[in-house]
């Protein structure tokens, strides 16, 4: 979202990016006005409740944990909201910020543009992809029916916060019992999706109003410069092997530590293990591993032979643009579709359940991805097909086109 609010800050708008508080940094410095809203996501994320759910992928679980702190959060996040939208001309939100776009577009009479990273309109060619485990293939009508049923799975959870915040703060009514999906805020502007029509081909039921635009990459600073240890780790041998979780938390970070470690020793590879929100790393890690703290996806990915991760919407785009293959460990919801999707299209080994990873599983893994040939060139074509594309140009042309045109 940052990458799509700087495009349109290139073409001349004004834009605001509304966030949690520890979004602060990352915002300001590429340039984008920040408004912040109370709390802080990664804080949750960190919480023992939430690490026990992630960490057992149970996705209905991990919502109701999510939505108990929405509603905790929920009023706070409409005043701020509320401040920060006063004068917009449109609302962008994606699944997270969905219901209290709506409610604050209602409020200040606004419409609200979709922009989403995952597939979210229902389709007859594959299953939601927020099931709480990949889903099986039983047809067009089934697959339709689990779209429906995610979606007001979803909006069941947040609607209590949703109903308090338009009472305490919006002086809104409730929305219906369905949720604000057929809102008429919504059809003003198309839905916009930030993938690649390359791995997600387009359904054949969307319509006109459904655009899959290519993915929204973040651009590193072209001044950035990678850490000496790393530059001379790459530099020391072969490419290496990436492992990270992003923002998956980690009850047992040392032990999933030793398992990656195994795991890139039976299959004879060094490794960069990125820390992230789960905590990975150690202090006696053996010489061909390294331990780092945060480094462009952009930058990093291009120079491993593969790279390992939890199939995060993100990550997964950074390691096919990079055009090497993935190894993926779904934890929940959209990621078993991601990892589906890459073994799919051939580009990764199978995916392997966070619950069922082992240090065998994942050597194995690791090892076919670095010398399955075919594979390679498979990872490679993609990737360039990838770097063609310019997806924030193609968002911020299609909302271009939809917006009214100004008075003479």
């Amino acid at each position: 979202y940052i990458a799509l609010g700087k495009g349109l800050a290139a073409a001349g708008h004004n834009v605001r990016l509304l966030s949690h508080e520890n979004y602060e940094k990352l915002i300001i410095t590429h340039g984008l006005d920040f408004r912040p809203v109370k709390g802080d996501v990664q804080a949750v994320m960190e919480t023992p409740e939430m690490r026990q759910v992630v960490e057992h992928g149970n996705f209905i679980a991990i919502n109701r944990v999510a939505a108990k702190h929405a509603k905790q959060a929920a009023v706070y996040w409409a005043q701020d909201g509320l401040a920060a939208c006063r004068g917009v001309d449109l609302i962008l939100a994606g699944l997270g910020g969905f219901a209290i776009a709506v409610a604050l577009a209602e409020k200040l009479d606004v419409p609200v543009a979709q922009a989403y990273l995952v597939p979210f309109s229902p389709t007859r060619d594959f299953p939601s992809v927020l099931l709480p485990t990949a889903a099986p293939r039983l047809g067009g009508l089934f697959n339709r029916v689990t779209h429906h049923l995610t979606r007001q799975m979803m909006w069941t959870s947040f609607r209590d916060g949703d109903k308090l915040s338009r009472r305490q703060v919006l002086d809104l009514p409730a929305p219906p019992i369905t949720g604000p999906y057929r809102s008429p805020r919504l059809n003003q502007y198309p839905v916009l999706y930030g993938f690649s029509p390359s791995v997600v081909p387009r359904p054949g039921d969307w319509d006109e109003r459904q655009v899959i635009t290519g993915y929204w990459f973040l651009e590193p600073d072209p001044g950035w410069q990678p850490p000496e240890p790393l530059a001379e780790f790459l530099a020391q041998g072969s490419p290496p092997v990436y492992v990270g979780f992003g923002s998956m938390s980690n009850r047992k970070p040392q032990e999933t530590t030793a398992l990656v470690l195994q795991a890139l020793a039976h299959s004879g590879q060094r490794g960069v293990i990125l820390s992230g929100w789960g905590g990975l790393g150690a202090a006696d890690l053996p010489d061909t591993v390294l331990a780092v703290d945060s480094v462009p996806h952009s930058w990093l990915f291009p120079r491993m032979a593969a790279v390992v991760h939890h199939a995060g919407a993100g990550t997964t785009a950074a390691g096919l643009r990079a055009g090497v293959p993935s190894v993926l460990t779904p934890f929940f919801g959209d990621q078993f579709f991601w990892g589906q999707r890459v073994y799919d299209l051939g580009v990764g080994p199978a995916p392997i359940p966070r619950k069922e990873l082992t240090a065998e599983a994942l050597g194995a893994a690791i090892r076919r991805a670095v010398t399955d040939a075919e594979m390679r060139r498979r990872a490679a074509a993609l990737g360039a097909r990838i770097r063609d594309e310019d997806g924030v140009t193609r968002a911020v042309d299609v909302l271009q086109s939809a917006m009214p045109m100004p008075p003479n």
